[in-house]
Formats: C-alpha cells, sequence, structure tokens
C-alpha cells in the first residue's frame, strides 16, 4: 500500500526523468567543453559570481517549468504546492552544500592544491556527487514507501547530526590522520609532485597516482558523508523523489562555482555552521513531529531562509572569537 502511495504521488514518469537525465548530460558537456576552452586558470571572484548566478538561474527555471507542467497535468493547487517542495528542497540543498565548500578548501589547503588545477578536480568531484545522489535517492524513496517508520529514524539522525555539527564547528579535520589517506598512501604510488592536471602518470614504466588524484578521492568520500545528511533533509519537505531528484541535482549543479564564490570569503561567514546546524535540527524536528502536526512547505522555507540570512548577517557583525595560541 505504502508503495503505491509513493507512485501516485510522485510526479516523475520515465520520461521525464529520462529527459531531465539527458538535460544533466547536456549541462555538464557544456561545464567540461567550457572548462576545456578556457584552459587550466584561477577563477576569479566575478567569473565564478556569474555562474553561480547562471546555475541559480536555470534551477529557477526549471522550477518554473516544473510548475507548468504540473498545472496542465495536475491542476494549479498541485502546481503550487509541487513548486513550493521543490524550492524548500533546492534551498535546503544549497544551504548544506555550504558545508561541503568549507571541507573542500581544508583538503584543498592541506595538500597545497595550484588554484589552476582546482576546477577540474571539482568537475569530476560534482560528477560522481550526482551519481551518488541518484542511487541515494532511488534506496531512500524505497526505504520510506515499505517502512514508515524510516522517517522517524532520518529525523533523528538529521538532529543528532545538527546538534555534533554545532559542536564540533570551531573543529579542523585533521586530514594528517585521515583512514582513506594513509590507506592510499600505503598501498598506491603517489607522486611527490603534481604533473599539471593529470591523475595518473607513469615513470620508469610504472603507473603512479598523483597528489590530484588523493585530493578527488577524499573529494568524493566526504560528498558520501554530506549526501546523508541532506538527502534526508528534502524528504522532510517531501517525499516525492522526482522532487528531491531534480532539486538536489540542481543545487549540486551549481556546487562548484559557490566554491570558487566563497574560497576568498569563508573566513568571514565563521557563524554559518552554526545556522547550517541549526536547519539541520529544525528539518530533523518537522521530520519527528511529521504524524503530530505538519509544518506547511512555505512556514519550513521561511525558516530555513531566516536562519540562513541571520547567520550571514551576525557573521558579518560579530567578529570572529581569536584562536588561542598553542
Amino acid at each position: 500500500m505504502g508503495m503505491e502511495k509513493a507512485m501516485i504521488e510522485s510526479t516523475g514518469t520515465p520520461a521525464l526523468y529520462l529527459a531531465f537525465a539527458l538535460l544533466v548530460i547536456a549541462f555538464l558537456a557544456v561545464d567540461f567543453f567550457v572548462l576545456r576552452a578556457a584552459g587550466s586558470h584561477k577563477v576569479s571572484i566575478r567569473e565564478a559570481a556569474a555562474w553561480s548566478l547562471a546555475w541559480i538561474a536555470v534551477g529557477l527555471a526549471f522550477c518554473a517549468w516544473f510548475w507548468w507542467h504540473v498545472d496542465g497535468e495536475l491542476g494549479r493547487e498541485i502546481a503550487n504546492r509541487k513548486a513550493l517542495e521543490y524550492l524548500t528542497g533546492y534551498v535546503i540543498e544549497k544551504s548544506l552544500a555550504v558545508d561541503n565548500v568549507f571541507v573542500w578548501l581544508t583538503i584543498f589547503g592541506f595538500f597545497a592544491v595550484p588554484a589552476e588545477y582546482q576546477k577540474r578536480v571539482l568537475l569530476y568531484g560534482v560528477v560522481g556527487a550526482i551519481l551518488l545522489r541518484a542511487i541515494l535517492i532511488f534506496l531512500g524513496a524505497l526505504l520510506l514507501a515499505r517502512f514508515h517508520w524510516v522517517l522517524y529514524l532520518f529525523g533523528a539522525f538529521l538532529v543528532i547530526t545538527g546538534v555534533r555539527m554545532a559542536l564540533f564547528a570551531e573543529h579542523e579535520p585533521d586530514l594528517a590522520r585521515n583512514p582513506l589517506l594513509g590507506w592510499m598512501r600505503r598501498h598506491l604510488r603517489v607522486t611527490e609532485d603534481y604533473a599539471g592536471e593529470k591523475f595518473t602518470v607513469v615513470r620508469n614504466g610504472l603507473r603512479y597516482v598523483t597528489p590530484l588524484f588523493l585530493v578527488l578521492a577524499l573529494i568524493e568520500v566526504t560528498d558520501v558523508v554530506f549526501a546523508v545528511d541532506s538527502i534526508p533533509a528534502i524528504f522532510a519537505v517531501t517525499d516525492d523523489p522526482f522532487i528531491v531528484f531534480t532539486s538536489n541535482i540542481f543545487a549540486i549543479l551549481g556546487l562548484r562555482a559557490m566554491y570558487f564564490l566563497l574560497a576568498d570569503m569563508a573566513q568571514r561567514f565563521h557563524l554559518l555552521k552554526y545556522g547550517l546546524a541549526l536547519i539541520l535540527v529544525f528539518v530533523g524536528i518537522k521530520m519527528l513531529a511529521a504524524d503530530l502536526y505538519a509544518i506547511p512547505t512555505p512556514i519550513a522555507l521561511g525558516v530555513v531562509l531566516a536562519i540562513l540570512a541571520a547567520s550571514v548577517v551576525l557573521s558579518l557583525r560579530v567578529p570572529r572569537r581569536a584562536q588561542p595560541t598553542p
């Protein structure tokens, strides 16, 4: 019965999923060819801002088209509700993606990755993230359709994750002790220096991986962790797998541009992690209380936007505490 309900409420059809997949492939192809044409170079704030606005415009344009499509198929009331669910999911995913940026900054800094090489790593990272999200969203939708109690499991997980994020907001990841990095260095032949944008090179007849390969592997693995946080958060807004999938992917497509936009300003938004933690706790509570009181989507969207705005404004107005010297 649960599976039938999920299928009825889903706005996605095989044709829509296929069309969306082709659209994403086309966007990635354009991104890839633009990257190759531009060559290796440091991305400026102006370029990053232009790409960020372009990706946001694409995500909003899809929302408008989605509303028009559902309006024609299912009526105005459902179209309004579904479009708002998409928009809320998009904003939540876009917000939580900021934490990806902070971790990417740590990884690039630890490996001293030249700025001109970071674009290619992030492009492959985004492709891997899209494939991973597609798998996890499908599994999440399947679980929720079959087992309603998973909703509470997701909610509790988000609350715990949010509290943990707040407690460790000032803690920097210790990459020197990262188990995956240690395993790769023990089992792979790694070059001491970079070889341009190459991930592997052949030297003296032997295949070596470059430090850029280690960076890519760490980025892909960290996205697994973030996906486990963000995907349940969107399921708290809607149980429509098509909306979860499209809002998530459109937010991910603009993640690389967001990184370069925030890379030089991350230290200024020192309270943003606390805002993201509060968003996770709020979404988790929304999920846990769903059967008692379903918080309306417009209110949920307003709360998320208010938390984001407050954390950004306070970051700019409240000076960061000086770190104690060892």
